[in-house]
Parts: structure tokens; sequence; C-alpha cells
């Protein structure tokens, strides 16, 4: 396709969308006017029926818990294709392709200081927004994310030999799945104790304390698993493409 017309394509799609597009626009709310009836719903029965004070996190893993759950298989799903296709792609030789290792000149002091400080800081402050998802901003998702990267220190510090002594890709990958199938367990474990799945059967503490929110936090805890463990495992099938490229050895 000539680049000439990609433009006459891109530019006929304008045209097309413009219209609906511009609907669209006029159609939304004017800037400042409430309409958020379901988060008006939320905040005022999820203190009281789940004992939080964050209203996203009685969202995802209460009002909308089995939304969640398919979050998180899609996730695992797209993790595992990802991996499954690079992982193919060494084995085959592909690698081979792409040309001579970079040349790579060293760390400095500084970098590789500054990385182990904030390794561990970085870590801690991923745990402290998973583990308050029920009375701060945060949760599982956020605090997993945090402390996937936080191990981005290590190999920028250390390298690649030190990321891979410190995170084993058997355990990674075991560790994903059972975040998923913990949290698939726990709405299973309702159904068996006679409720409904995903019902929050659990005693919900006291409203503000950390530990409230019942079978939420055992959910959250899975999610966190799921969300470290993927992005680890996303993490070292990347390192790995990079470790090749700048010829270094696992």
């Amino acid at each position: 396709m000539s680049p000439r017309l990609r433009v006459v394509l891109l530019a006929g799609s304008f045209a097309v969308l413009a219209v609906p597009a511009w609907r669209t626009m006029q159609a939304l709310p004017r800037f400042g006017h409430h309409a958020l009836p379901y988060g008006d719903a939320i905040n005022a029965a999820a203190p009281k029926q789940r004992h939080v004070t964050n209203m996203v996190s009685a969202v995802n893993f209460d009002y909308r818990g089995v939304d969640t759950l398919g979050e998180e298989t899609m996730l695992l799903a797209a993790v595992t294709g990802t991996a499954v296709l690079l992982r193919g792609q060494r084995e085959g030789g592909e690698r081979d392709r792409l040309g001579p290792p970079r040349p790579h000149g060293g760390r400095s002091e500084a970098i590789v200081l500054a990385s182990r400080i904030a390794a561990p800081f970085t870590f801690l402050f991923g745990l402290y927004v998973a583990l308050h998802a029920m009375v701060t901003p945060g949760g599982g998702f956020q605090g997993g994310l945090v402390m996937a990267t936080a191990l981005l220190w290590v190999f920028l510090g250390d390298g690649h030999l030190a990321w891979g002594r410190l995170v084993r890709t058997g355990w990674v990958d075991a560790c994903e799945g059972m975040g998923v199938a913990a949290y698939a367990a726990a709405g299973l474990g309702t159904m068996l104790a006679g409720g409904a799945f995903l019902q929050n059967v659990l005693p919900r503490g006291a409203l503000k304390s950390m530990l409230s929110g019942g079978l939420m936090q055992v959910l959250n805890a899975a999610v966190a698993l799921a969300v470290v463990a993927g992005f680890l495992t996303l993490f070292v099938e990347f390192l790995k493409e990079t470790a090749g490229l700048q010829g270094e050895t696992e």
C-alpha cells in the first residue's frame, strides 16, 4: 500500500467518523454536571454493607467480582501467549537473525547504588498500596505492578545475571496461575458453603480498618499475586531478549 493511499484512507476514516464523534461529544454531560447514579449508590452502600472506604475495591472485589475474575483470566492468557511466543523464538533460533550483540558499556557506581537503595523501598511501597486496598486508593492491581516494577531495579543496578538468580521462571509461572486459581477457588468455596459465587461470607471487620472487607481481602491478595507474577513473567522474557542482544549469558 502506497503512502498516498494510506493518507486517503485515513482522511476517509476521519470523514466517516466525524459526524458520530461530534454527536457523541454533544451528548456528554456538561462539565461539572453530576450524573453518576451508580457511583452514588456504591458510595452509600459499600461503607455499611462491606465496611470499606475504597469504593473502587468494593466494586472490583465484591459488587463486580465476577468481572474481575474475567480480567484476571485475560491477563493470564495474554502473559502466557507472550511468553510462549518469545520462548518459541529463542528456542527456534530466531535470535540469530537479530545481528551481532550490542556492546555493553557497564554500569556506573552511582546507578548501582541508587538501584540497590530504590529496590526495597519501591517494593515496600507496592506492598503498602496492596495491603491498604480497603481504606485508601490502591489494591492488588496497582500494588502488584509496583512490586513487580521494583525488581527491575535489580536488573538496572546489577544486570541480568543477578536478576536471573533472584527471579526463577518456574516459580513465577506457578505463582501467576496460583493467583488466578485462588480467586476462582474463593468463589467456589462460597458456593460449597451454601452461598452464591463470590458471596462475601467472611467477617467484614471494622470500618476504616486495613483488615476490613471480609472476602475482599482474599480476592485482593489473589489479584496482587497474579499481577506480580504476570508482570514478572513479561519482564523475564523481555529481559532475556535484551540479554541475548547484549551478549550476556544466563
